[in-house]
């Protein structure tokens, strides 16, 4: 068996529907999609799912169609985070109530906590719900940074099992993977790091791309997993026009317009987030030329 939220997981992103309501028969397929080409975990209610436009409601809509949709087959790490410690609780809460099997959780945005500040808010989550939870560190976008020492000092909390890290900062993942306890886990934040994590004693990545190529993506991850660094490459080399042109603008914006591109799901978004520029629009059709995995007529399956 495979230890839960190890591998690849894909941050999904969520449809929506030409008025710009939430479509659940969409969540419904593109899990399903997921779960057919061998993902290892799935991650609704992320960043990538446009989260902090969603309504409580839909938050835990979404993740009970997962649920429902994994059946089991793979777990489920929730999304819920975000600023206010107490409504990350009830949040989580919520996500455990619906059969969420972990959560994911964002640090705090821009009221930059201390290390201290933040080791209290996870230590606050933890306490108030039980299901193991993991940290994630994406400073680039909530303008703070968990430190090394304050990871570790997490990991001594027995529900916090994990960390995924999206610093960009290379050598505070290997500081990370080099002091964590055995069996702590750290996973990538970003697909083009994924391999570099994982040379160093990552257990995978929370993925974008994967949402367009989730065969491809978990295959590259098992291959690092058995050692195959050399056939690992090969498919991350084959992949990272991709990984790169999903982030040309804010995500999800291009991954969007590219599974929209592949009849996955109608292009919509929900403000503040817009359709992609036409110079954008034009580059991500070119790498999904070249992947040849364009729809020849882009249609949402009914």
């Amino acid at each position: 068996m495979r230890q839960p939220f190890t591998g690849c997981g894909t941050a999904l992103v969520t449809p929506f529907l030409d008025d710009g309501s939430l479509d659940e028969a969409g969540v419904r397929r593109l899990a399903r999609r997921q779960i057919d080409a061998g993902i290892h975990f799935l991650v609704p209610c992320g960043t990538t799912g446009e989260t902090p436009t969603l309504t409580a409601d839909e938050r835990a809509r979404i993740v009970e169609i997962v649920v429902a949709e994994a059946a089991g087959k793979v777990p489920v790490l929730a999304g819920a985070g975000g600023y206010n410690t107490h409504e990350v609780i009830e949040s989580a809460r919520r996500m455990a109530e619906v059969g969420a099997d972990g959560i994911l959780s964002v640090t705090p945005y821009y009221n930059k906590p201390s290390p201290e500040g933040l080791f209290q808010h996870y230590r606050a989550i933890a306490v108030a719900v039980p299901l193991p939870i993991i940290v994630y560190n994406v400073p680039g976008r909530t303008g703070v940074n968990v430190d090394v020492p304050t990871i570790l000092r997490m990991s001594a909390i027995p529900n916090i099992i994990g960390v995924k890290e999206a610093s960009g900062n290379v050598t505070q993942m290997c500081e990370i993977c080099a002091a964590v306890p055995a069996g702590f886990l750290v996973l990538s934040g970003d697909d083009a790091l994924t391999l570099p994590v994982m040379s160093v004693g990552g257990r995978g990545i929370v993925s974008v791309v994967s949402n367009e190529v989730p065969a491809e993506m978990s295959r590259m991850v098992e291959l690092a997993e058995a050692n195959d660094f050399a056939s690992a490459r090969k498919l991350h080399a084959e992949l990272l026009p991709l990984m790169q042109v999903n982030f040309i603008e804010s995500s999800p914006i291009p991954v969007k317009y590219a599974m929209a591109a592949m009849g996955l799901l109608r292009e919509v978004y929900r403000l503040p987030l817009v359709p992609p520029r036409d110079a954008s629009r034009q580059r991500i059709a070119r790498v999904l030329a070249d992947l040849g995995i364009a729809a020849a007529t882009p249609a949402v399956p009914s």
